[in-house]
């Protein structure tokens, strides 16, 4: 074999290594026994909230840890493995890194259609009301399941939705997803100056952005 043809033959060898790795490198993250760490932590304080048997928030998958989430995967419809994947990673409303992205476009798609023109920090607390009814056990417990859920929000209903996303928007939704929450935990918001629901006046308001009033 000439030098030429050694050179080629490993080149094409690098090349078909590389991209096997690569794609192991970029294959979908999992928590499963023997996983650590805050994504563990995070199912465990989830399913403990909710009721499972988690003895404790240590951040380690164990088979306690495994169990609850069998459990919860059988509860919800999920394939049954033990395995926190994507798909039950997000029953539970937790980020995967797989999801990340198409959870800030849905997000950043309804602050926009709902509150277009608030000041930014309201625009964020609509964000923030969206993950904290994720986190409520009385809304469903993924952000696409609270956007959809029937009579929730009229941007659905009258096209906003569907309408071009401004760009703070979009900046309002990663803020939100960071953490930084101007609703202080409300996980309803209104117009008083148009809302018809007489029963939402009953809810205690937490704070007030914009022309929307905040309450839980």
């Amino acid at each position: 074999m000439n030098a030429k043809k050694f050179i080629f033959i490993f080149i094409i060898v690098t090349l078909i290594f590389s991209g096997a790795v690569w794609r192991l490198s970029s294959a979908p993250t999992l928590s499963k026994v023997g996983s650590r760490g805050e994504e563990v932590r995070q199912i465990q304080i989830r399913l403990r909230n909710w009721g499972y048997n988690i003895s404790a928030i240590d951040g380690i998958y164990g088979p306690n840890t495994k169990n609850a989430v069998t459990q919860f995967q059988k509860n919800n419809g999920l394939k049954v493995d033990g395995i926190a994947g994507a798909q039950t990673l997000g029953a539970m409303g937790i980020q995967s890194s797989n999801n990340y992205e198409n959870n800030i476009q849905l997000l950043a798609r309804i602050i926009s259609a709902e509150s277009r023109g608030e000041p930014y920090s309201g625009q964020v607390a609509v964000g923030a009301v969206v993950l904290n009814r994720v986190r409520h056990p009385s809304f469903p417990n993924t952000i696409s399941g609270v956007i959809y859920q029937p009579g929730a929000f009229t941007a659905i209903n009258d096209g906003q939705f569907n309408a071009s996303i401004s760009v703070t928007s979009y900046n309002a939704a990663r803020d939100a997803m960071n953490g930084w929450d101007p609703s202080y935990g409300a996980i309803y918001y209104y117009n008083p100056a148009k809302t018809t629901n007489k029963w939402i006046y009953s809810r205690p308001v937490v704070t007030r952005i914009g022309t929307h009033v905040f309450a839980k």
